[in-house]
């Protein structure tokens, strides 16, 4: 259903952490424009944690509207609360969303029984296409490929979003799942790689601040054509490596202030990127031809 370089869209925010409308607007625009294949709003890059429930159902209505189906809107509606998950994954639907993209339950460490009957319990109370979301690094949860085969027996789970960059994880999803749901790197680094193995795209930080390199590299590697993948993805290493330099998404927030996308807004506990990594940051941007 969703394919190629979907971006990982941070949230703008004003100085004093406020919601930034018209940056929003820009963005979305600025990924119509340069290809992107689709948009996922209010993930972990777009600072979910720290939005309250009125912004990020507020954030998901206004990417809907600005994207205006040119392209689709996957909005991240994940929480470690079942019943939050639920009624965020509602308003998503709501609010005209083409799918919702729900991250395993952070800190409460769920069993595996638990992460099914959790994702189970989000599909069957909304009808909306919903894609899972492993990202062990951060959640303390990690999904593994045998509940993964359980949940793609569930009709509207369509995909996950695999964010370990173990790639042999990934091909046992895919081997096991059997074309039930289709799967999504979410480790830029990898994401070549795991698209020449089967996946159907990228859940991009780096689409971000690149994004018309990464549709064209996607739809190589998508293609099967190795080469030019290769090619095309060259140039990006150094910002799949160093928009990590710090938690993200404090490096690429300060590279779309840096390309002047968007203000310096970012929210507590996060902390705007340290001086040290500028100069990284402004390396990696040239070397992607995206900043003089």
């Amino acid at each position: 259903m969703f394919h190629g370089s979907m971006v990982a869209l941070v949230t703008p925010m004003q100085a004093d952490g406020a919601l930034d409308v018209e940056s929003l607007q820009r963005l979305v625009e600025f990924h119509v424009q340069n290809g992107t294949d689709a948009i996922v709003a209010v993930g972990t890059t777009g600072e979910s944690a720290t939005l309250d429930h009125q912004e990020h159902c507020q954030v998901i209505r206004q990417v809907v509207e600005f994207a205006a189906g040119r392209i689709p809107v996957i909005a991240g509606t994940g929480a470690n609360s079942t019943t939050e998950a639920i009624e965020l994954t509602r308003c998503a639907m709501e609010a005209g969303a083409d799918a919702c993209l729900l991250v395993t339950p952070y800190y409460n460490k769920p069993t595996q029984e638990g992460l099914y009957l959790h994702f189970r319990a989000v599909a069957e109370a909304v009808p909306i296409p919903q894609i899972l979301y492993n990202v062990p690094g951060r959640t303390a949860c990690d999904m593994l490929p045998e509940t993964v085969e359980r949940l793609s027996h569930i009709s509207n789970i369509i995909g996950i979003k695999e964010a370990t960059g173990d790639l042999q994880r990934g091909r046992e999803i895919l081997e096991r799942c059997d074309g039930r749901l289709d799967l999504y790197s979410g480790d830029d680094s990898t994401a070549m790689e795991l698209i020449l193995n089967g996946a159907r795209g990228d859940i991009s930080v780096t689409a971000n601040v690149a994004p018309a390199a990464m549709h064209e590299m996607c739809a190589a590697a998508l293609e099967g054509d190795r080469e030019r993948a290769e090619t095309l993805n060259r140039p990006l290493e150094a910002l799949h490596r160093d928009l990590f330099v710090e938690s993200n998404p404090i490096p690429v927030k300060w590279a779309l202030y840096e390309m002047g996308l968007i203000p310096p807004g970012i929210r507590l506990p996060l902390t705007p990127l340290a001086e040290r990594y500028h100069s990284v940051v402004r390396r990696a941007l040239r070397e992607a031809g995206v900043m003089e």
